[in-house]
């Protein structure tokens, strides 16, 4: 787990032992208990021990009642632990109160995303949106983070006479806010263009979405080693949240047909809305897209959760009702595919991207959905009317051509807007 200074530089990294709380109000919460331990195991954080309390309603000065709180800190000493994860998000106040209670290290679900976010960004764009995230998590939470905050201080430059260092902490963090969002707002930008020069070359976009560690990286190196694009191929590893930043991939399926292929950051349940606002510029990209690949991992017992979550998080980003095709990877782990049951409404695919099962055909069911706006036609273009013949053989797939007595005789595939503004050539 990274540890931080007041600068949000890495200071160092240590191995926790802890303890995670979880609070039952009207919901099943066994899902995300097993999804935090998940989560802390791929922050290298060692999980010892699990507390869940049912309530009506949270207890506002420590979530939990006052006698799991007392519980607690018996089981802590008991087992020697050094930090406590809760499953729900605290505040500033709550925060304060169990670590001054339980007298260890106190963090809860949005941190440790955060934590594990910060060490697996990659690139410029995605160390400044978690970067952001952490800031934004921060700010209304700086009374929770230490009594050294609320110390009093002056300086040149640095905070007025009788300002406290909470006030100085609180305005250090609301200007590299700006500075980051300003720098981000250049990155979308930049963004911006590679669109437009998307839509005007008509390129379709195919988004990979799900759960994290659904093999959606997998699923995309596959497809790229089919194309002959290896050295394009992404990182992947069988552990949560392995990538956070947002890949994209030209797929060249033969001459006239093209698509870029997207690899997104993977979702969990409770995802921080503050981190789906910072990565909101990333995952434009989804809700922009002309198909959504719903990557699931079939093997997991609760795959339906993992389903909904995703789903969940789709509409969030309005993205919802967008086209996909269901690809339920992993079928190599199952041992009985019947019990599978298919998403209605929508295309059903099983595959191994890993054993390479399934894959092509869950291409050719990709290239019929983003390219059903195409119509095969026989086309005779007479020989005064150059500038048709030369456009349909720029912009579509040429079968066969001839060139015959009366005219240019094109087999070819077009786009249903090419094929109306020439169709008084069709050979009927």
């Amino acid at each position: 787990m990274l540890r931080f200074n007041d600068s949000n530089e890495v200071i160092r990294e240590e191995t926790y032992k802890a303890i995670l709380v979880g609070l039952k109000l009207d919901e099943d919460i066994s899902y995300s208990m097993e999804e935090l331990k998940g989560l802390c195991e791929a922050d290298s954080i060692e999980v010892i021990g699990n507390v869940i309390q049912s309530l009506e309603k949270p207890n506002t000065a420590t979530l939990i009642g006052k006698g799991k709180v007392e519980e607690l800190t018996e089981l802590i000493s008991n087992m020697d632990a050094d930090l406590v994860v809760f499953n729900d998000e605290l505040s500033g106040m709550q925060l304060r109160n169990l670590e001054d209670a339980l007298d260890v290290k106190v963090i809860d679900r949005v941190i440790l995303i955060l934590d594990i976010f910060a060490k697996r960004a990659s690139t410029r764009e995605g160390k400044l949106q978690v970067e952001l995230a952490q800031l934004k998590y921060r700010l209304p939470r700086l009374t929770g983070f230490g009594k050294s905050l609320s110390r009093l201080g002056g300086g040149i430059g640095t905070r007025g006479p009788g300002e406290t260092k909470l006030e100085t902490d609180r305005r250090h963090i609301e200007r590299r806010v700006d500075d980051i969002r300003e720098e981000l707002a250049s990155i979308r930008k930049t963004r911006s263009t590679q669109k437009k020069r998307r839509e005007k070359n008509e390129i379709p976009v195919v988004a990979l979405v799900g759960y994290t560690n659904s093999g959606k990286s997998a699923l995309m190196n596959r497809i790229l080693s089919k194309v002959d694009k290896e050295e394009k191929q992404v990182y992947e590893e069988n552990m949560l949240f392995a990538t956070l930043d947002t890949y994209q991939r030209r797929v060249d399926l033969d001459k006239n047909h093209s698509f870029i292929l997207v690899d997104t950051i993977g979702f969990v349940s409770r995802l921080p809305h503050l981190l789906i606002e910072a990565f909101k510029a990333t995952l434009e990209i989804v809700s922009e897209a002309d198909l959504l690949v719903h990557v699931v991992d079939s093997s997991y017992e609760n795959h339906d959760f993992q389903i909904s979550v995703t789903e969940k998080v789709l509409k969030e980003i309005d993205a919802g009702a967008k086209d996909k095709i269901m690809a339920f990877n992993k079928i190599d782990l199952v041992g009985n595919r019947d019990e599978l049951i298919p998403v209605s409404g929508v295309r059903n695919h099983y595959i191994s991207a890993k054993y390479d099962y399934g894959v092509d055909e869950l291409i050719e069911d990709i290239k019929k959905e983003i390219f059903k706006d195409f119509i095969r036609t026989e086309m005779l273009i007479p020989y005064d009317r150059g500038d048709a013949a030369s456009f349909i053989q720029s912009r579509g797939t040429v079968f066969g051509l001839e060139y015959r007595e009366d005219g240019t005789y094109i087999d070819c595939e077009l786009k249903i807007q090419d094929y109306n503004k020439y169709r008084e050539f069709e050979l009927k």
